[in-house]
C-alpha cells in the first residue's frame, strides 16, 4: 500500500525543514565571517574611556549540557559615545565600574584597556 498508485511521493514540509536549516547555518556562518573581515579591515583605535556597566550571558545548562558565560563591558568615550565590546572573564573581573583609561579596539574586537591611576 505504500507505494501504490495514489502515492506522490513525501509531503513538501519534508523538503522546506532541511533547506530552512541549511539556510539558518549559511546565515550564521555568512554573518560572522563579514564580522570578522570587518573587525579585520578596521584600524586599532585607543582612546580615553571610562567604564560605566558591566553584564554577563549564560547560555546553556540545559539536558546535561556544559554552561557557556560572555563578559560584556560598556566604555563611555570622551564625546559621550558608548561602545559595548566583549571581553574574556579575566579583563571582566579586573574592571570595575567608573575605572577611567584608554581603551583599545579593533571595529567590535576589545583589543585591551589601561587603567589611568589616580
Amino acid at each position: 500500500m505504500f507505494f501504490s498508485p495514489d502515492y506522490f511521493g513525501p509531503p513538501w514540509w519534508f523538503f522546506i525543514i532541511p533547506v530552512i536549516i541549511i539556510a539558518v547555518i549559511v546565515t550564521t556562518i555568512v554573518k560572522g565571517l563579514a564580522t570578522w573581515m570587518s573587525n579585520n579591515a578596521s584600524p586599532i583605535t585607543s582612546v580615553p574611556a571610562t567604564v560605566i556597566g558591566k553584564r554577563t550571558r549564560t547560555s546553556g545548562g540545559g539536558n546535561d549540557s556544559s554552561v557557556h558565560t560572555s563578559y560584556y563591558i560598556t566604555f563611555e568615550l570622551e564625546r559621550g559615545e558608548r561602545i559595548e565590546l566583549q571581553v574574556a572573564g579575566n579583563e571582566y573581573g579586573l574592571l570595575v565600574e567608573r575605572d577611567s583609561g584608554t581603551l583599545t579596539y579593533q571595529g567590535t574586537r576589545y583589543k585591551g584597556f589601561s587603567r589611568r591611576l589616580g
